[in-house]
């Protein structure tokens, strides 16, 4: 949009065309819902589910520890604190004060991210967790998640700094009773040179939404290898695309999945479709009444953070419960999760490697293309928030080592009785298998022995059981040069 308007486009027609932009690229989402089940199934098996959910989780976990800090601009404006820029920020350049390290997402307070009040506030979420955990009735418990939320918001407004409230009521107060979407207009167009970096975010809600989905059906007990497992991933693919296309429509952006409602279905233990339907019923409902929106846009911050972070740990959790059912054992399979969960979870904690700094566009040294062309500026972004996105830059990681790997080669079973006496020892391999050479040397039948009876014409048992060693060892080697 900076860049439209950069060209002599207002504000209003840059926003009309990245919504129409918006549009035509979710055409790429619903592609993704008409694969075959075969297909879906073979590109996202459960190796690549399990890192997409797990990269999820680790994204959100960090997104919320953000917000409960003080907000998403001032923690990643938290560098001009640092005691050798803190006196240049605001005089002049390398260092402006917009955007600021002061965080101010509290009504009228504004303190620096991480102040003990933040932290208090949301921990005080996390307490009443606690509480209701310990002593609430099993009702409380199914609805941890909304009084918990309610009560930091009324330990909240209750509370003040140095006389400055945390809650800002001025947002109840201007906001109508009742309000619709289509308030304003926008013309629809198209602007070339986001098509590429929104390509890649579809792609990227694509992963989200699929891991998402895996993840709910985790935490509702449902199997994650069925059809009706890949009937709803098709189904959600298709959903997720054609709400995107009707949200530019209503004058929004495209939505994707909410991952934090896995944390709600894990918590609360209510997987009912119905309660889904209900939700949304109600979720219009507020959306039209504008003043129960005024009332959840004044929580502060802080407290959303004490309770999103909790959420979004549950879908952390949910991730690694299906790597759980997978064979960890497998030499592919721990390959493809170790590379991929290593990379994925790199750039989420780091990601600066590939992004630019907040308020520093095209900075980043891996590509810096300040003097670019608009359409390499478009292609360098989409670039950009690939390799910086960890569940998408993971994700595709794994499904690309799931494809060119091939599967773990079968151990070389030894079949019949072998005399290991005879050898003297075992090879590494023979080892690790469940050979009990005490229990074998306390039996001579099951080591393929030849006794005086089982000899029959041999001169004397001795030359019998040499011969029988014998034939053991060529065996055994002939089983060790093939390993």
């Amino acid at each position: 949009i900076l860049s439209m308007k950069a060209d002599g486009l207002t504000g209003e027609e840059a926003y009309g065309k990245m919504l129409g932009t918006s549009m035509l690229c979710a055409v790429l989402e619903i592609f993704f819902s008409l694969l075959p089940g075969k297909t879906i199934r073979k590109i996202f098996p459960p190796v690549v589910s399990a890192v997409a959910v797990s990269l999820i989780g680790v994204a959100l976990t960090g997104t919320g520890m953000k917000y409960w800090g003080g907000g998403v601009v001032c923690a990643e404006m938290g560098w001009k604190e640092h005691a050798q820029v803190v006196d240049s920020v605001g005089f002049g350049m390398p260092v402006s004060n917009v955007p600021s390290a002061i965080c101010s997402g509290s009504a009228q307070v504004a303190l620096p991210y991480g102040s003990t009040e933040y932290i208090a506030l949301g921990f005080s979420v996390l307490v009443f967790l606690v509480v209701i955990e310990l002593f609430g009735s099993t009702f409380m418990k199914n609805c941890n998640v909304i009084l918990a939320l309610l009560f930091g918001y009324f330990v909240a407004g209750v509370s003040n700094y140095e006389g400055l409230p945390y809650v800002d009521t001025s947002k109840i107060e201007a906001a109508p009773v009742v309000d619709f979407l289509w308030t304003q207009w926008f013309g629809i167009g198209i602007y070339g040179p986001a098509i590429i970096p929104m390509l890649i975010a579809y792609i990227v809600t694509t992963v989200e939404t699929i891991g998402d989905v895996t993840a709910t059906h985790e935490v509702s007990e449902l199997k994650t290898d069925d059809k009706e497992y890949t009937r709803r991933i098709q189904g959600s693919l298709m959903a997720d695309a054609f709400c995107s296309i009707l949200a530019s429509l209503f004058t929004s952006m495209p939505n994707t999945t909410f991952s934090q409602n896995n944390g709600v279905i894990a918590m609360t233990k209510c997987a009912s479709r119905r309660a889904g339907i209900a939700t949304g019923f109600w979720l219009i409902i507020m959306g039209v009444f504008a003043k129960i929106a005024g009332v959840i846009t004044s929580i502060p911050d802080c407290v959303l953070g004490g309770m999103t972070i909790f959420l979004f740990a549950n879908v952390l959790i949910s991730g690694i419960t299906l790597f759980g059912e997978l064979n960890l054992k497998s030499r592919r399979i721990r390959f493809i999760s170790v590379l991929s969960m290593c990379v994925g979870v790199g750039v989420t904690v780091w990601p600066w490697a590939f992004l630019d700094m907040r308020a520093s566009p095209y900075t980043a040294k891996f590509w810096e293309c300040s003097d670019c062309s608009e359409t390499m500026k478009g292609l360098r972004n989409a670039v950009s928030i690939f390799l910086s996105t960890g569940y998408c830059i993971g994700s595709v990681l794994a499904i690309i080592l799931n494809t060119i790997l091939p599967e773990d080669a079968e151990e070389p079973v030894i079949e019949g009785n072998v005399r290991w006496s005879a050898i003297g020892q075992k090879s590494t391999y023979f080892a690790n298998k469940d050979v009990d050479i005490e229990e074998e040397e306390g039996d001579e039948s099951k080591r393929g022995t030849v006794n005086d009876e089982e000899a029959g014409s041999a001169d004397n048992s001795g030359e019998g059981e040499e011969v029988a060693a014998t034939d053991d060892l060529a065996e055994v080697e002939e089983a060790i040069k093939s390993e």
